[in-house]
């Protein structure tokens, strides 16, 4: 540390870091919902093509460099020695990341093509079941009765939904495309999970630094993975070919297909830096968490915009995804009071004179 520069004091530190958490949040919510109603309303107005709805869920990664190019200009040469020592391994992991979230994206498209956006959000609740048994493998998460209660109260929220079906088919769906819908998205909620879990995973054991600059490589080259295998993807399929007549058709017109889709890679862009931030400052499950926040307000907003129904079974639904929502949320704040109470007591024994190794 040099003369000019002076240590900070652990409150500053902690009031940075709650402003930080506060942005990815903000991020992650605005991101999610946002990205979800798009994602909706390119169905809903003429767009037929999963994969192109899958390819701009990840497709806006280039509005990252100039942020990237700051950073690591910025830490260059502290990082540079230790990227270089482990550029293989970290190659593997962007590559397998990356065909996870190109796979996960195409299931939520699935999701969102087949079912309502009320029912494809509540689905998207059972990530926490998911990343609370992957964490509890991946990250060492220990399970509490909090933890089992939530899990439970969402498992009984999405077999609400997938009884459901008969209400849903007075909407114009066939069984067969709901029970699609509805296994993909609960496929890409497992998907989704697991990306959390591995991700947190990688920052502990292979990239083992705590930069901002370490959070945009992991989004950067992941989305741009997964950008290329959807692009492999687009033309197999032969998709491409039916893009210019999906343009023309559109019924807001091109102008607002292109702006559509735009903004859904924008906004999901938003969304996982938000996810990552919060993975990197506090753990995926937290990320989780905090996603599942949207649950109320995405169904609400589909009622407003897409005229979605809401009937008993989804209120009930709902609610119990709320309660098992604020369980883990409890949970967490009883983890961080009991850290904050071990942190003090570690003060006060070294204050008396004993070292703490």
């Amino acid at each position: 540390m040099s003369n000019n520069e002076q240590p900070q004091h652990p409150r500053f530190k902690e009031y940075k870091w709650w402003i930080r958490v506060s942005f990815y949040i903000i991020f992650l919510l605005i991101g999610q919902s946002a990205a979800t109603l798009l994602g909706r309303l390119y169905f809903d107005k003429g767009g037929n093509s999963e994969w192109m709805a899958t390819f701009v869920q990840s497709s806006g990664f280039p509005l990252l460099l100039p942020i990237m190019f700051h950073f690591h200009a910025k830490f260059s040469n502290n990082d540079s020695s230790k990227t270089k020592s482990k550029i293989s391994t970290l190659v593997l992991v962007y590559v397998f990341l990356g065909l996870l979230v190109v796979g996960d994206n195409m299931m939520y498209s699935y999701g969102l093509l087949y079912l309502p956006v009320s029912t494809y959000s509540l689905l998207c609740g059972t990530q926490l079941i998911f990343n609370a048994i992957f964490s509890f493998f991946f990250n060492s998460q220990k399970f509490t009765a909090l933890i089992f209660n939530s899990i439970i109260l969402l498992t009984m929220s999405a077999s609400l939904l997938a009884v459901n079906v008969d209400s849903e088919n007075s909407l114009g769906l066939s069984r067969e495309k709901y029970i699609i819908g509805f296994f993909c998205t609960i496929g890409a909620s497992v998907a989704f999970s697991l990306n959390l879990s591995l991700t947190e995973l990688c920052f502990e054991k292979v990239i083992k630094r705590k930069t901002f600059s370490t959070v945009l490589d992991m989004q950067f080259y992941t989305c741009f993975v997964a950008t290329c295998a959807s692009v492999v993807g687009l033309f197999a399929s032969g998709d491409w070919k039916t893009l210019d007549h999906e343009m023309k058709e559109y019924q807001k017109g091109k102008v607002s297909y292109i702006m559509t889709l735009l903004w859904t890679a924008v906004s999901w862009q938003i969304f996982s830096l938000g996810t990552l931030g919060l993975i990197f400052e506090v753990s995926s499950l937290f990320s989780n968490v905090v996603g599942t926040m949207a649950l109320p307000i995405v169904p609400i907003l589909a009622v407003i915009f897409f005229h979605d129904n809401i009937n008993g079974v989804k209120v009930i639904a709902l609610l119990l995804a709320l309660w098992g929502f604020l369980s883990y949320i409890y949970q967490h704040y009883l983890d961080d009071k009991k850290s904050k109470a071990n942190k003090s007591d570690s003060v006060e024994i070294s204050r008396g004179g004993i070292e703490i190794c």
